[in-house]
């Protein structure tokens, strides 16, 4: 049985979609032989966990925590950071408190307080007792005096804060310094490992065989979501039960797999979760700004949090690629082999983003080696849809950035010729004759009116015509769109963007599947080539996610560089992703990069927010004014100069000057609330360390975090 949303006949609609090779279909590898299990790795290590490690990682609790704490193994910490008296003044606390109450029981105990406070036992014992004196009087009379002393040693106690000081140096210090004795395995009925969801629903024989593979270190954390995910399928009535039941008793761990047949990534670089689908990115640092349940908590993003897509802004060499986006590219392709995500990665060749072996489509644009081709009009057959994404791509970087600008010109334009070349031949044009039509050369516009013609396509023949009246005309855009698409017809990418059938390019309509996909793009000699290509796959995907048919599974673009990628309909793209269960991963050197009426747009349409170190004041400034202020608690100290009016105080004063050295003053302190910015321009240019970066999260649900200094290498 495969994974939910994976059966044959989808992996077959993902193939026609895009998964193809280029020159000839090559299917998905066939499904491999189960390999045998991988060695345990430590806790602390950056590896699937398997054997007894898995079975220590699946019953470690992970508690509710805010938004972007690593749950795993969290311990929650108040809000508000207790108050806590310096060691120094403790131990000094408690000796004079020591000493005053051994002071006072002195001083009662030879009578220079006199005996007032024998009075009650003398009021209660009989005057028998009072000679000769029998073993009774004694007791009690000592009992007296140790309660007497007792409460006198709890008055001090208190005052001294001697419990504080037991806890900080006594018994449950040396305690929690111990090193934690091994946990017992919960019970059955409540042990995760042992499956009790599938025992309640009467699959008992495929939870027998998952708990045995379990102990016997044959399952992984990646089998273990994706079973999980499939069982989802089945209690939503996607999949029956007999059948989830026949193949996990059958094949174990190795069941319901992912169509590539890989149960696993060939090397791990970030700490995963994936009980919670987390990825740990770094650590709060302990530092003021950050709230105190905050500080050296971990941080980890999740599809929670880039569900409200994310922005990344720093220098190169501050660490956006290899801290940020290769961890959460590694998640999202644990994940897609987990059954639950669709990932496609966009970079340049050599950036950091994984082997080819991390993929299952790897799309090398102008490399003759590849594989995988890309599919320039997205696998739309409707003209006006394919029209409105090629359009973005070759121009929307040149659309009126203000609010309302558009390219709809650009749109109708290409609209006007590729609907009436799809209705003579099928199929959309390829990238030198897209070209031949938008110059207007006359064979190719003639050969395409006669084919109309003898099909009897009257009414692409009027779109045929409103293009010719419009060549030449002043502001026809059909010269602009030329000429960006003559940057595409180059000689290095002669053997791409076919679509004669001749090749099965990739399509984004494949994200209906859990497929990992990467897509490198030229750079050198090509640069604005890439550009028109990062924002086709851009346009591709927020037009492709929405109309998904399964929305269950969570599907992500990571971007690394989005320079020259936003437009106006980018970021009303991205705003509609998070309804669509999709986020986005944007990296920019510096918001320079994008035109200054979409910037505080581009800021309020991501939910999470990352401003690394070596940002600029004027890139600290955008940042700081979405962030925005917050009150806070002002502390003004003021010293003011005493003035003896007296000889005796003046001379005391002359004598305090010669010691300290200065003049005699009393401390005033006011304290009132301001407000001020959470982080100011100059503060995230100049005071987040190298490594470091400022971070504020949402969730998809609303639940916010605020701007968070990370120590990204922690």
């Amino acid at each position: 049985m495969d994974t939910e949303g994976t059966s044959g006949a989808a992996r077959e609609r993902g193939v026609r979609d895009g998964t193809g090779a280029r020159g000839a279909a090559v299917p998905h590898p066939a499904r491999p032989v189960t390999p045998p299990p991988r060695p345990a790795h430590a806790p602390g290590e950056r590896g699937a966990p398997a054997g007894s490690t898995f079975l220590t990682w699946l019953r470690t609790p992970r508690p509710a925590a805010a938004p972007g704490i690593w749950r795993f193994g969290h311990r929650p910490r108040p809000e508000q950071e207790p108050e806590r008296t310096p060691t120094r003044q403790l131990l000094s606390g408690a000796l004079i408190a020591f000493l005053v109450g051994w002071l006072v029981w002195s001083l009662l105990w030879n009578g220079y307080l006199g005996g007032w406070w024998l009075l009650p036992l003398y009021a209660m014992i009989p005057d028998s007792w009072a000679s000769p004196h029998s073993f009774a009087s004694v007791v009690v009379v000592y009992l007296y005096y140790a309660v007497f002393a007792v409460g006198i040693m709890v008055g001090v106690g208190r005052l001294g804060r001697w419990g504080e000081l037991w806890r900080r140096f006594g018994y449950p210090a040396w305690r929690a310094a111990r090193p934690a004795a091994p946990e017992r395995a919960p019970a059955p009925e409540e042990d995760p490992a042992t499956w009790p969801q599938l025992r309640e629903a009467g699959a008992e024989a495929a939870a027998e065989r998952l708990g045995a593979d379990a102990r016997a270190g044959l399952m992984r954390d990646v089998d273990h979501a994706r079973i999980a995910r499939a069982w989802q399928g089945v209690k939503r009535g996607r999949h029956s039960l007999a059948a989830f039941t026949a193949a996990v008793a059958k094949e174990g761990a190795a069941a319901c797999p992912h169509p590539s047949g890989t149960r696993d990534l060939p090397a791990r670089a970030a700490r995963h979760d994936l009980a919670t689908a987390q990825v740990r990115i770094g650590s709060a640092a302990d530092d003021e700004r950050n709230p105190y349940s905050y500080r050296g908590v971990g941080l980890a993003l999740g599809p929670d949090l880039i569900g409200t897509s994310l922005l990344a802004v720093g220098p190169p060499g501050s660490g956006k690629t290899g801290s940020v986006v290769w961890p959460l590219a590694e998640s999202l392709c644990l994940g897609a082999l987990a059954g639950r995500a669709a990932v496609v990665v966009v970079g340049a060749a050599g950036a950091g983003l994984g082997g080819q072996d991390t993929y299952d489509v790897v799309v090398r644009v102008g490399s003759p080696d590849s594989v995988y081709d890309l599919d320039l009009y997205g696998g739309s057959t409707d003209p006006d849809e394919a029209a409105a994404v090629l359009a973005e791509a070759l121009v929307g970087d040149l659309a009126d950035p203000h609010p309302g600008g558009d390219s709809r010109r650009s749109t109708t334009v290409l609209a006007q010729l590729l609907g009436p070349y799809h209705a003579v031949h099928g199929r959309f044009p390829s990238v030198p004759e897209l070209r031949r039509l938008l110059d207007g050369a006359p064979d190719a516009l003639g050969a395409l009116r006669t084919a109309l013609t003898d099909a009897g396509h009257h009414a692409m023949l009027r779109e045929l015509d409103a293009r010719e009246r419009q060549l030449g005309h002043p502001g026809d855009v059909g010269a602009v769109l030329a000429d960006r698409v003559a940057l595409l017809d180059r000689p290095a990418f002669a053997s791409f963007f076919d679509t004669s059938g001749a090749t099965r390019p990739f399509s984004l309509r494949a994200l209906d599947h859990p497929v990992r996909v990467r897509v490198d793009l030229p750079e050198r000699g090509h640069a604005d080539a890439s550009r028109i290509l990062a924002r086709l796959v851009l346009a591709q995907f927020t037009a492709s996610v929405a109309v998904r048919e399964d929305r269950s599974l969570f599907a992500c673009l990571v971007l690394d560089d989005a320079t020259g990628t936003i437009t106006p309909q980018a970021v009303r793209g991205i705003q509609r992703l998070r309804s669509a269960n999709a986020g986005a991963v944007l990296t920019l050197r510096t918001l320079d990069d994008v035109p200054r009426p979409l910037r505080s747009p581009l800021l309020g349409a991501v939910g999470c927010r990352m401003a690394l170190s070596g940002l600029t004041p004027w890139d600290g400034q955008d940042f700081a004014e979405v962030w925005g202020k917050e009150w806070t608690e002002a502390r003004d100290v003021t010293d003011r100069q005493i003035i003896a009016e007296t000889p005796a105080g003046k001379a005391l004063h002359a004598v305090r000057r010669v010691i300290t050295g200065r003049a005699p003053t009393a401390r005033a302190v006011t304290v009132r609330q301001v407000e001020r910015e959470r982080w100011s321009a100059s503060d995230l240019a100049h005071a987040v360390p190298p490594g470091h970066a400022v971070l504020s999260l949402t969730t998809v649900r609303g639940d916010h975090a605020p701007p968070l200094l990370v120590d990204l290498r922690a």
